[in-house]
């Protein structure tokens, strides 16, 4: 259930209500919004009558939510929630792009993959050091080593990173080379590891599974969230259906479906949905003007000889032609991207 303050509820009385709340089972969570203050409670209260809550000073409204999802739905939190990593802003009127190879193959390899999206208008740049691979014969990432390579080069261009943290073991890891950590579509109701996420202090871009429901992809971000890190992003990166002309098949409709239940940012992968260079720029186009909030685009200076997922790497040069296809459409739906 979700408890609306008064505007002018004291601090007192707010402790008061989460005191009562604890003292009969709830976990509660609060959240300052520009009006008043809202407190989610998690849990089941034996024998508690929530009309109690109504007669605390300084509540205006108590409100039992349906959804199984509490700290992610917008009844909790009506305002968007936006964080601010670095000088990045995602959840905003900004449109982010993170862009950059699927895997780090050499320092020289992404040193000139970082320099050509940055020069582009990328705020951050994604690489992965660990890679989750169909065959055990596939090139798996370099490590650690990967991750220095990408720390660096984002570092000497201004640029933040996202990687994939593949298990609960490579958490610390990650957290001490990457600003975002990303969860793969494999991992995404991998609840235990989802429970150790919640632990890090570090914001998590969460991959939507391929045959997952948009409400399993919102209890995967609740898992992270009642273990403690708030900081969630939700990844779109395509589903899987009955169609063969793309690699996956990209839910667009669940871009504005997502932002009417949930206050997380709406991050979406066309290299994943589609896999198909020639028509990951339209599909990007069409995320941008349904409200994403950024994009993350695959981008290889030299595609044909990548290790990892080459056919569906876009140019530096595309990269460049999107940027400026997209910030028009930013524009026309009230939205930016610098």
């Amino acid at each position: 259930m979700v408890i609306v303050m008064q505007s002018n509820a004291s601090e007192a009385q707010i402790e008061g209500v989460i005191h009562a709340l604890e003292k009969h089972g709830y976990e509660a969570h609060r959240s300052d919004g520009k009006a008043s203050t809202v407190i989610g409670a998690v849990g089941v209260g034996i024998d508690y009558d929530h009309r109690h809550l109504t007669l605390l000073p300084g509540v205006r409204s108590v409100k039992r939510i349906s959804e199984p999802f509490k700290l992610a739905s917008r009844g909790f939190h009506p305002d968007n929630s936006v964080y601010t990593i670095g000088n990045v802003t995602i959840g905003g009127p900004e449109v982010i792009m993170m862009a950059g190879p699927c895997a780090v193959e050499s320092r020289e390899q992404v040193d000139v993959i970082a320099e050509h999206v940055a020069k582009a208008g990328a705020k951050v740049i994604r690489g992965g050091a660990f890679k989750p691979r169909t065959s055990p014969y596939s090139f798996q990432g370099l490590g650690e080593e990967g991750l220095r390579y990408l720390r660096d080069a984002a570092d000497r261009n201004g640029l933040i990173v996202v990687s994939e943290v593949m298990d609960r073991t490579q958490i610390p890891l990650l957290c001490e080379y990457s600003d975002i950590l990303q969860i793969g579509a494999r991992n995404m109701q991998n609840f235990t590891f989802l429970k150790e996420l919640g632990k890090a202090e570090k914001p998590i871009l969460l991959k939507r599974g391929i045959a997952a429901t948009l409400e399993e992809l919102l209890m995967s971000a609740e898992y992270i969230m009642s273990s403690g890190n708030q900081q969630v992003m939700l990844c779109l990166r395509g589903i899987r259906t009955f169609g063969t002309h793309t690699r996956n098949t990209l839910d667009i409709a669940a871009i504005p479906v997502l932002h009417s239940i949930t206050h997380l940012p709406v991050i979406v992968d066309p290299s994943h949905a589609v896999g198909i260079r020639d028509k990951i720029p339209p599909v990007a186009r069409a995320a941008v003007a349904a409200g994403c909030d950024g994009l993350l685009i695959e981008v290889h200076h030299n595609p044909e000889d990548a290790l990892c997922d080459g056919p569906q790497a876009l140019y530096p040069e595309t990269l460049v032609k999107l940027m400026g296809e997209v910030r028009a459409i930013a524009t026309a739906v009230g939205r930016h991207f610098d």
